[in-house]
């Protein structure tokens, strides 16, 4: 029998279902047996990371509604395990599951350092800012050891290429020896995700990221070493955390954030059934007006996919909201999150590895 959903200390997800291309199901039936197993003490899942071989980094995309039209990720799968995520129906395409298998089995691309050199050094490359984490995070906690992200960044230091970061740990203090003289050429802006001040909704939201004052911390430090960063309010979840829109921006524009955005949530694919779960779980006398909020903003439905409104909704609440964060960015004299124009007259091509060495 499958294990009824339930919540697992330091993860995201209530239950690992199937993903979307299995042919097999598994159903969970309550025999009675099930609560007596609950009352003990649950393994915990542990995380497992296999090393994969990339054989291409760099992605394009033409979204409308995206800031950045080149993104790389040194990572498929994510330890924060944000129950919220969009990435999470992106592991069913490794026939493993959008819940627990999302957050606890990793695939860490060791040789996109390697990679991105080739590539940034193919005749005729055009150069242009690449976003690092556009899916899954690069400062989640197995970059400790991995070091991956630290490796794309010396690469592209070294090539004078311009990238933007998005992430929620605070780790990314740790590789501000290279930020820094990225910034001052301006190479680089850092956006740290930030959508709630409340540290025991973020503990059960995104268990294993940054706890928000940590980011905000992290906010501080950046801007004082004169790194542009800026902070995204993402997602907001009606009735659940857009109550705290407006303190975020406070709080990160005295932390020193030059730029603000925000975003809706999003449940694409099977992210429907896992957040549902997760209300049940953690928020089960709010789950129905909290998904009759979702709803609202999808046009009836749990989730629309139209370029035009998936980033920040339609209707009443929606307009609630974009005025709400307007107001508060005239507040604070924030930019929109996209304004920063990085350079990309800097750019020198990696030399390709030779087995003569180098002369010069």
């Amino acid at each position: 029998m499958a294990d009824l959903p339930h919540a697992f200390k330091g993860r995201g997800a209530a239950s690992n279902p199937e993903g979307r291309f299995e042919s097999i199901r598994h159903h969970a039936e309550d025999d009675g047996w099930q609560h007596a197993l609950l009352d003990e003490e649950q393994p915990r899942p542990r995380t497992e990371v296999i090393e994969e071989r990339a054989r291409s980094v760099i992605t394009r995309n033409d979204s409308p509604d995206l800031a950045f039209n080149v993104a790389m990720n040194p990572y498929r799968g994510c330890e924060h395990g944000c129950i919220y995520c969009f990435a999470r129906p992106s592991h069913s395409y490794l026939n493993l599951s959008p819940g627990l298998d999302f957050e606890t089995k990793l695939r860490a691309k060791s040789n996109l350092a390697d990679v991105l050199r080739s590539e940034l050094s193919k005749p005729g490359y055009v150069p242009g800012p690449i976003n690092i984490g556009s899916n899954t995070d690069p400062y989640q906690p197995i970059e400790k050891k991995w070091r991956i992200t630290r490796a794309a960044l010396e690469v592209l230091a070294e090539c004078h290429h311009p990238c933007t970061i998005v992430t929620k740990n605070a780790m990314v203090e740790r590789d501000l020896d290279i930020l820094v003289p990225m910034a001052r050429e301006r190479l680089v802006q850092v956006f740290i995700s930030v959508n709630s001040l409340d540290n025991h909704l973020a503990a059960k939201l995104e268990p294993r990221a940054s706890a928000p004052h940590r980011r905000l911390k992290a906010v501080r430090t950046l801007a004082d070493a004169g790194v542009p960063v800026g902070v995204l309010v993402a997602p907001i979840i009606p009735a659940l955390n857009d109550r705290d829109m407006e303190a975020v921006l406070e709080h990160a524009a005295t932390a020193g954030a030059s730029c603000a955005g925000y975003t809706v949530l999003r449940l694409p694919y099977e992210l429907k059934t896992l957040f549902r779960e997760w209300l049940g779980v953690h928020a089960p006398q709010r789950a129905e007006h909290v998904m009759s909020l979702v709803q609202q903003l999808n046009g009836g439905k749990d989730y629309d996919s139209n370029f035009a409104t998936r980033m920040r909704g339609q209707g009443v609440f929606a307009e609630l909201l974009r005025r709400r964060f307007d107001v508060a960015c005239r507040r604070h004299h924030f930019g929109r999150a996209r304004e920063l124009q990085l350079d990309t007259s800097r750019f020198v091509a990696p030399r390709k590895p030779s087995p003569q060495g180098e002369l010069f």
